[in-house]
């Protein structure tokens, strides 16, 4: 990785997320925003700062490094310190290697993508793994561990954009409820979301808005995504479908939509 003493001149954080917090035995720590969706062109820096707060009260010590990743059908992440093939990881900057934050307090920590002229539309995604210093746990036979957070980067190059359509569509067992799902691949060169309602009619007459999972579909990937019934409020559990089930309307991703006209039985 290359160093940022050279430059480290303007930067911003980006529009609010969600922040992701890791705690374990001597690591609590807190990282705003969690990740990072944006897009650069060939032959410029890409430049950003993510928040660091250590929120137990003592002071800590954070190592950070970059990784490649990859997710399951389930949407856990794997992490890998090793280069992948493809890796854009060599492109990345990082600030330094370890930071001190003091108990209670906030830093925010800078890195950059220097994304080579010739670069070809594409996307390059990395995480930044923090972690804290090892401990032993475990009594007589104490094992040393650490926690770990990773905060994900997707840098859409050029005019890479994804490409989304229906492959196949189906119920399934979801949270122990059977709801529809879609099997979506993305024969684009960039990640994508869907967002949106879809308008359902069960068995029963009765109307639901149906959301569909927020995991991302990488390019190339294949994945099934359900679409769970919204509740009249959030402490509410999602309502049982009577299928069969009408479902239409469209769902929509990066100003495209997805337009869906169905029925399913179980």
């Amino acid at each position: 990785m290359r160093s940022l003493v050279r430059r480290l001149a303007v930067l911003c954080l980006p529009l609010a997320l969600l922040p992701a917090v890791a705690a374990a035995q001597g690591f609590s720590a807190l990282v705003s925003p969690p990740r990072f969706e944006d897009r650069a062109k060939p032959g410029s820096v890409y430049r950003n700062v993510v928040e660091i707060t250590n929120v137990s009260a003592r002071a800590a010590r954070y190592t950070l490094k970059t990784a490649d990743w990859t997710m399951d059908a389930h949407g856990a992440v794997a992490f890998d310190t090793a280069l992948a093939p493809g890796s854009c990881r060599p492109w990345v900057g990082l600030e330094a290697a370890q930071i001190d934050v003091a108990a209670n307090g906030k830093r925010r920590y800078r890195f950059e993508v220097a994304v080579p002229a010739d670069a070809p539309a594409g996307e390059c995604r990395f995480a930044i793994l923090l972690e804290g210093e090892p401990e032993s746990v475990g009594g007589a036979l104490a094992l040393p561990v650490s926690g770990r957070i990773g905060i994900i980067v997707y840098l859409a190059v050029g005019d890479a954009a994804a490409r989304l359509r229906v492959v196949e569509t189906a119920t399934a067992q979801v949270d122990g409820q059977r709801v529809p799902v879609l099997r979506v691949r993305n024969e684009g060169n960039a990640h994508t979301r869907l967002e949106g309602l879809i308008d359902g009619i069960d068995a029963n007459g009765r109307r639901y808005g149906l959301q569909p999972s927020s995991l991302p579909i990488l390019p190339g990937e294949t994945r099934t995504l359900a679409l769970t019934p919204q509740a009249d409020d959030a402490d509410s559990a999602p309502p049982a479908l009577a299928y069969p089930l009408q479902l239409k309307g469209a769902l929509e991703w990066d100003r495209q939509t997805l337009p869906l006209d169905l029925r399913l039985a179980p």
